[in-house]
């Protein structure tokens, strides 16, 4: 396989303007979600301070799981929200989102006893992603058509 065909794969989408409607917001919950595990911004604790979570948790080290779950959801939410690269962007937030869920599993489905739900509509929508692509509205929209595939 060539890297042309491996682009093609990567970036090509038939779902139109549907993906921009659901890659925008999720984008932005995980963007702003993976910004308070790296930088503290929206009033979350920081790498520091998730790193200390993680390693409490379980996720050892830490600070490389702080880094991994974070960098993964900020980097990736960007990615959704201009529709660059969305296929790997949206199954590397499916993945934190799965090893999400094992810590709130526990607590049944619903958020209001620390539940699921949240990471399992994140699973949803991004597993989705994964599946249909950037769509019509995108960087990979583009760069298909400058494939002119």
């Amino acid at each position: 396989m060539n890297i042309r065909s491996l682009t093609h794969k990567t970036v090509f989408s038939q779902a139109g303007f549907a993906a921009l409607v659901l890659r925008v917001p999720v984008g932005v919950i995980l963007a702003a979600h993976g910004a308070q595990k790296l930088f503290g911004w929206f009033g979350g604790n920081g790498l520091g301070g998730t790193a200390q979570w993680m390693a409490s948790i379980g996720f050892e080290p830490g600070l490389l799981m702080a880094l991994l779950a974070g960098g993964a959801e900020f980097f990736g939410g960007l990615a959704l929200i201009v529709g660059l690269l969305v296929r790997p962007a949206a199954a590397l937030a499916a993945f934190t989102m799965l090893v999400a869920m094992t810590q709130h599993i526990d607590n049944g489905l619903f958020l209001s006893n620390n539940g699921y739900e949240f990471a399992l509509a994140l699973l949803a929508a991004t597993a989705a992603l994964m599946l249909q692509g950037a769509g019509r509205v995108s960087f990979d929209g583009l760069i298909e058509k400058r494939l002119g595939a």
